[in-house]
């Protein structure tokens, strides 16, 4: 049985959102913009996880584009969220300006950095490892 989606503005308060859930019993919802543009999708297990902390459940996986290296830094494709990233390695990397890792160096460093320029930004460390022309593909990040 299907049923229409369940719209959300991406002003949408967490609180306010947890109690729409509850009382819709959803547990997913479309997020869209000012415009009625696709943002995302949020789901009951987020805001909680936001609320508590990491939830582990059998639908988990390992985030992909991501690979710990033995010097203890990390290798990350440039794609990959901050979200997630500050999930899996318990950082507190701001996503406000930027949501992927390359999005954070492109507006931190207010340029498009080369292969092997460092920057440090929010104690972490980000080399760049390749580009695609004005895209981050690979960087190598560790917490100092």
């Amino acid at each position: 049985m299907f049923s229409d989606a369940y719209f959300i503005p991406e002003t949408t308060l967490l609180f306010d959102q947890l109690q729409a859930f509850r009382s819709r019993r959803e547990h997913f919802a479309v997020v869209v913009d000012e415009y009625g543009d696709f943002r995302g999708i949020v789901t009951l297990e987020d805001i909680l996880e936001e609320i508590v902390g990491d939830i582990d459940d059998e639908h988990d996986v390992d985030l992909a584009g991501l690979a710990p290296q033995a010097d203890g830094s990390w290798l990350v494709d440039g794609n990959v969220t901050i979200r997630d990233l500050n999930r899996t390695l318990g950082w507190h990397l701001p996503d406000e300006d930027a949501s992927t890792v390359a999005g954070l160096v492109l507006f931190e460093s207010r340029t498009i950095p080369s292969p092997g320029q460092e920057f440090r930004f929010h104690d972490i460390r980000f080399r760049i490892v390749k580009r695609k022309g004005n895209r981050l593909t690979r960087l190598r990040l560790w917490a100092d």
